[in-house]
């Protein structure tokens, strides 16, 4: 038997729990080894049963005596009893229900360890269902620091302990992916010592080593692909082109400036100077922009637009809609008629719209000025990056809102002469993440708000509450402002007691029957979605009711009240990104959060809500509360999952990079690191499926 051998072969087991390791993703047995636990509980220290409290979860060792099986008037239900006696002098009942084979399989004349709660009841000690183990040289169920493992219908954790033990003396198999240099300079518990130890630990040392040893590898390999990626990307412009730069010109962002309504950020101009010496090189950029709802990226955009445009290329900028699309169409324009003459002094900057909606004769025309160059700045959804697209002279691309590019995506933009590229996301994703998930990326932050903008007020409201809010969104309407109202689900669950869009829609218009209410959610066509959000836009809906879809980046200024029901079903980021909706024009805005929970964990997560209005503050909450593939659906964007690594450690992530990076200096093909190598290989073929 080794690493390789399947499961269905390793195990001797029903066909049944074959199947569900299969659904659990676990096919060999080197999957299994590596299925780690997701906690642990500390049941290492023997406990007298006449000391323990009433409730205490405890572990102690001695003797059963005078078992039997007790039938029960529930039918097909048996209890088993016994009596237990410490090594103490101590005395307890021990019950089991519906388990009539521990009658014939519990040794009386055996020393046992069990562990589990204990009650006192009239008068005695009772442990009811405890792990019951014989004393043996390595304990996996009780007397030791025992794992708890992620569970199935089928397999528990028990189950999984009982598979895995046996099965650990194969771990010496496991290869040592990371250099030598890098275990021996982070002094890095050996790739099958950890395995072992992060299983079944021999001390809370041992343990705590075993996980760092583990999550480094996981950290290194993703920072080691982003490090790889980097290059290629650099490397990717062809030889033809390598000489050419876009000097920056301070005194062209000077009069960029002066022409803009107001003073921008110290952020914004941060973040500008990044890019525009990014744009100087003779390789492409490919940066990453950050900007909490409402910080001013276009204007950074705009900025970098207008620098390639300068020197002769042409800009586009990517939308994931049509009608974000639109609105940076119109927006842009804008700048364009206040700045152009300093672009292109010669003649009037020619900006154009390419989206799905226009009819097939004005795309051909459209697509035929960006062939021949005629177009400076093109704004569009997706189809700009279509393989039927052909720019005359490509400088830079701007994405916004889908900073995961994908392998074909990166191609066809190569092909049209590798242009500079930068990413734009109103998510805020603290540092640690992004060095994680975007590490291809360069980062920009614009971490600091306009002047002047009204904090958006915050509410969590309970149900008796409901009918004051009713009234007060009623009066806002009367006033000219308008409310999204967002709901968890499309359709009415019957196990899940939290409101759907369709029956939110219907309940809304008898509160509500002199005001004109919309309807969103996925299942909609992609132009009916389209629609809607234009109706919302031009004010002709007064309240829009939406699930999760609604548009990122839309900016309707007379929305001034989010309303979200089954608040407690979202992350904090999430919500945080849905309040981000309002708030973009004069009037204060509102955002009251709905919840018929009452956890004290719901509260204290909603209660940030209301104490924070920094989308960063919220998402690192959210991250340490959630974990990162909930939070920012890493398994959406190609990141795999992470077992072991800590990715709220910044510094241990700067020390990686650099590792990681050394590891590239020395070897660019990695050549000198052949198990490197295959391991890196695989997690991008499996980043790349994804």
């Amino acid at each position: 038997m080794n690493l390789s051998t399947a499961l269905s072969d390793a195990l001797s087991t029903k066909k049944e729990y074959i199947l569900a390791l299969k659904e659990m993703g676990l096919y060999t047995v080197a999957d299994l080894l590596q299925y780690f636990p997701r906690g642990y509980e500390d049941l290492s220290q023997f406990k007298k049963i006449n000391e323990a409290k009433d409730g205490e979860i405890i572990t102690t060792k001695g003797f059963l005596h005078g078992i039997k099986l007790i039938p029960t008037k529930k039918r097909n239900m048996k209890l088993v009893k016994a009596m237990f006696y410490d090594d103490y002098g101590s005395e307890c009942e021990v019950v089991w229900f519906n388990q009539p084979f521990l009658k014939r399989t519990l040794p009386m004349d055996k020393e046992l360890i069990l562990a589990g709660k204990v009650q006192y009841q009239y008068g005695k000690y009772v442990l009811q269902s405890p792990t019951v183990e014989s004393i043996k040289e390595v304990q996996i169920h009780a007397g030791a620091t025992v794992p708890i493992y992620p569970q199935h219908e089928v397999i528990t954790s028990k189950w999984l302990r009982e598979k895995i033990h046996p099965l650990l003396y194969l771990a010496k198999e496991f290869e040592e992916v990371l250099p030598e240099e890098i275990v021996k300079e982070e002094g890095l518990m050996g790739k099958s010592e950890a395995v072992k130890e992060v299983h079944f630990p021999t001390s809370t040392d041992n343990l705590k080593k075993a996980q760092d040893r583990l999550g480094y590898e996981e950290l290194f390999l993703l920072q080691l692909n982003a490090v790889k990626t980097k290059e290629e990307w650099k490397n990717s412009r062809p030889e033809d082109m390598s000489s050419i730069k876009m000097p920056m010109d301070p005194e062209f962002v000077k009069d960029f400036f002066s022409t803009l309504p107001f003073i921008p950020t110290g952020a914004q101009k941060v973040t500008i100077y990044e890019i525009l010496k990014d744009m100087e090189r003779p390789f492409p950029m490919m940066r990453l922009l950050e900007g909490d709802v409402g910080s001013g990226k276009t204007v950074v955009a705009v900025m970098a637009l207008f620098q390639a445009v300068k020197y002769g290329y042409q800009a586009a900028i990517m939308a994931p809609t049509e009608v974000l699309a639109r609105q940076h169409f119109f927006s842009i324009s804008k700048f364009v008629e206040q700045y152009e003459e300093k672009v292109k002094p010669t003649r009037s900057l020619n900006i154009q719209l390419l989206i799905g909606s226009l009819k097939a004769k004005e795309k051909k025309v459209v697509q035929g000025v960006i062939k021949d160059g005629q177009v400076d700045i093109i704004i569009g959804t997706h189809a700009l990056i279509q393989e039927s697209i052909a720019f005359a002279n490509l400088g830079l691309i701007v994405i916004d809102e889908q900073h995961r590019f994908g392998v074909k995506q990166r191609e066809v933009i190569v092909k049209q002469g590798s242009p500079h590229v930068l990413h734009m996301t109103a998510t805020p994703i603290p540092r640690t993440l992004a060095m994680v998930a975007y590490g291809d990326q360069d980062l920009s932050v614009i971490n600091e708000m306009p002047k002047g903008r009204l904090p958006i007020t915050t509410k969590v409201v309970p149900p008796e509450h409901r009918d004051t809010v009713y009234k007060f969104i009623a009066g806002k309407i009367e006033q000219g402002q308008q409310v999204y109202v967002i709901c968890p689900l499309i359709d009415e669950s019957d196990k899940l007691e939290v409101k759907s869009v369709k029956a939110e829609y219907e309940a809304l218009q008898s509160i509500f029957p002199n005001f004109q209410i919309g309807l969103l959610h996925g299942k909609l066509k992609s132009d009916e979605k389209e629609s809607i959000m234009r109706q919302f836009k031009d004010g002709n809906i007064n309240i829009l009711v939406s699930t999760s879809v609604i548009e990122v980046g839309v900016d309707v200024p007379n929305a001034t009240i989010m309303l979200i029901e089954g608040a407690e079903r979202f992350g904090l980021s999430q919500l945080h990104q849905f309040r981000g909706r309002v708030g973009r024009g004069k009037d204060q805005s509102y955002c009251f959060l709905y919840t018929n929970s009452d956890s004290s964990l719901t509260y204290e997560r909603l209660k940030a809500m209301v104490d924070h209005t920094d989308g960063f503050k919220l998402a690192e909450i959210d991250l340490k509360l959630r974990g990162p593939g909930e939070v920012y659906g890493i398994k959406q964007s190609g990141l795999p999952d992470l077992k072991m690594a800590n990715l709220l450690d910044g510094i241990l992530l700067d020390r990686v990079r650099k590792a990681a990076e050394k590891i590239v200096e020395k070897s660019k093909d990695l050549t000198k690191y052949p198990s490197l190598k295959n391991a890196w290989q695989a997690l991008r073929k499996r980043m790349e499926a994804d």
